[in-house]
């Protein structure tokens, strides 16, 4: 009865879906929850520690810390949201036609593809800020282009699979187009692999837009960002440790969410994994 009772609980599931939970609502309701504007300078009131006015403390400049680090839950928030909509549309509609129509445009697509895996993740992100310019936008497309190549072979891997079912046979027998067979058939079939790996790929967004911040190269001052407030508490890391610190924990929270949200989405749907770990 005890094994029984622990399979109905998915830890991972819920403490991820937690901790995505307070971090969404946390930056919609930044406006809200901050009690200072992030971008006040307030020089008198400069590397001040947690206090009544300050919860967590304002930076070199007097800024309140507790208000950038919720603001800065928005720009990691629509970064991902963006990269991961640009990196799994464009990898899903790769895969999907490479590994429907295999053959020759399947060996181009997939070269192309293993060209860009080529580069490691975050170079291949600076190549590409590089090349656009620094900002909040070339950020986003630039962490997008990086996830096309993740989402398009793990798709065309799934497709491999599911084109040779026979509901995919017996529509194409039927006369459905191709692409219909794909949107329609093959599409909703992959989609639980997909979705995991989108909520992977959302954690590593946000660990690439702080580390392009902590570059320059991401999200500009004045507006904060995680990555941005850990470039500026470099200097004073040893004064003023909690300019380092919170930004620290807000990312750690928000990685580990959705790792742990998309481990536990694999146990949901994957009832293989689940009865293993029951």
């Amino acid at each position: 009865m005890a094994p029984a009772r622990r399979r109905r609980y998915n830890l991972p599931l819920l403490i991820g879906g937690a901790l995505v939970s307070l971090v969404a609502a946390t930056a919609l309701l930044a406006p809200v929850l901050a009690p200072h504007d992030p971008t006040a300078i307030d020089p008198p009131g400069r590397l001040l520690p947690a206090g009544p006015g300050h919860p967590l403390g304002t930076d070199r400049l007097g800024r309140d810390v507790l208000s950038r680090i919720l603001y800065g839950g928005r720009v990691a928030v629509v970064v991902g949201v963006v990269a991961v909509s640009i990196g799994a549309g464009g990898g899903i509609t790769l895969g999907l036609v490479s590994g429907y129509q295999a053959g020759r445009l399947d060996a181009i697509l997939m070269r192309v593809v293993d060209g860009m895996m080529a580069f490691p993740t975050l170079l291949l992100a600076i190549l590409v800020v590089a090349a656009l310019g620094p900002g909040h936008v070339q950020t986003m497309a630039a962490i997008g282009v990086v996830l096309i190549p993740i989402f398009a072979r793990l798709a065309r891997a799934q497709t491999l699979v599911t084109r040779s079912q026979e509901f995919v046979l017996a529509a194409r027998a039927l006369g459905a187009r191709d692409s219909r067979i794909m949107r329609a058939h093959i599409l909703p079939n992959i989609a639980g692999p997909l979705l995991i790996q989108a909520t992977v790929a959302f954690s590593g967004a946000v660990l690439a837009e702080a580390a392009l911040s902590y570059l320059g190269l991401g999200t500009q001052p004045p507006t904060p960002s995680w990555g941005g407030m850990l470039q500026e508490a470099r200097d004073t890391l040893f004064v003023a440790p909690w300019m380092a610190i919170w930004p620290g924990v807000a990312i750690a929270a928000a990685v580990l969410g959705w790792n742990l949200l998309g481990d536990g989405l694999r146990d949901l749907l994957d009832p293989r994994l689940r009865r293993d770990r029951g």
